[in-house]
């Protein structure tokens, strides 16, 4: 049943989440999570039709007009910006789909399973893991894993949240980061290949070729089948940026739906302001003529 109280909306328990998707997934259509920023955002993802919202830190920075990799920076406490997001402008404003609350799992100041709990009673219906050091690489990413802020604690989190009875839908990016989330109980896995393409701060010279994203898409997919055959597969980021490229993904791989937070939220604030503003600016002024300023 939705909340409680109100009899509609959050939070949802993680079975409900997962019926909800499984009845999307029945009726022939694709899963669509999107990330949200901002409230603004959040109500009209949600009269568009998608089936979760992500509430991450990085969408604060990315309505800044700053790149989603800005998230992964120390330019704030990802945890309290998720959480001040989705309490103050996303919760109170999305009238029933599940809304889902990023959580910086490696954050050493934290008790987890205490974070958690507030996450739980703020009134999400689930976590992601992000920001995720699962997309760092390099010498960077072998100091994360040696000083004690390594991807396990990620797969940690998702143990404990599913213990808890929250919806958990996580980034990955490796057969092997796959395989150890579903045996963590991971009730959603999204194939990260890398930051999102396109747009004003998009990333160019960074992005992975379409050959390498769908063969690791599968590839991550196939390890977390084998360990379960439960799991709602999605895909996220590198070239994958528009409906028609999250669509050739489907058709290539088992993907059965996508995430998109920069390909949704910030290419259509990019794109619509932009092409309100031409059309204002087109207006006619008549009376300019006889302005005399």
């Amino acid at each position: 049943m939705p909340n409680p109280w109100t009899g509609i909306g959050n939070p949802y328990t993680r079975q409900e989440v997962r019926d909800r998707l499984t009845r999307t997934l029945d009726s022939g259509k694709a899963i669509i999570a999107a990330g949200a920023g901002t409230g603004i955002s959040a109500k009209f993802i949600e009269k568009g039709g998608a089936d979760l919202i992500i509430v991450y830190n990085s969408g604060r920075f990315r309505m800044m007009g700053h790149g989603s990799t800005a998230g992964l920076m120390a330019y704030g406490d990802a945890n309290a910006i998720a959480m001040e997001i989705g309490e103050y402008e996303v919760l109170p404003v999305v009238d029933e789909i599940p809304v889902i609350c990023g959580v910086h799992a490696t954050d050493p100041r934290r008790r987890m399973w205490h974070w958690l709990g507030k996450v739980k009673d703020v009134g999400f219906s689930g976590v992601n893991n992000f920001p995720t050091h699962c997309i760092v690489d390099g010498h960077f990413r072998r100091v994360l894993e040696e000083t004690g802020m390594s991807a396990k604690k990620e797969v940690e989190m998702v143990a404990l949240a599913h213990r808890m009875d929250l919806f958990t839908i996580v980034y990955v990016d490796s057969p092997e980061e796959a395989a150890a989330m579903a045996r963590a109980g991971a009730d959603s896995i999204i194939a990260h290949v890398g930051t999102t393409v396109g747009g004003s701060i998009g990333v160019t010279g960074a992005v992975v070729s379409w050959d390498d994203t769908l063969k690791r898409t599968q590839a991550i997919i196939e390890a977390a089948r084998a360990e379960r055959d439960d799991i709602f597969f999605l895909c996220h980021g590198g070239p994958i940026n528009t409906p028609d490229d999250a669509a050739r993904v489907l058709e290539a791989t088992d993907c059965v739906g996508f995430v998109g937070a920069s390909s949704l939220e910030r290419m259509g604030v990019e794109e619509s302001l932009t092409n309100l503003t031409r059309t204002f600016k087109s207006i006619p002024v008549p009376a300019a003529a006889r302005f005399n300023g």
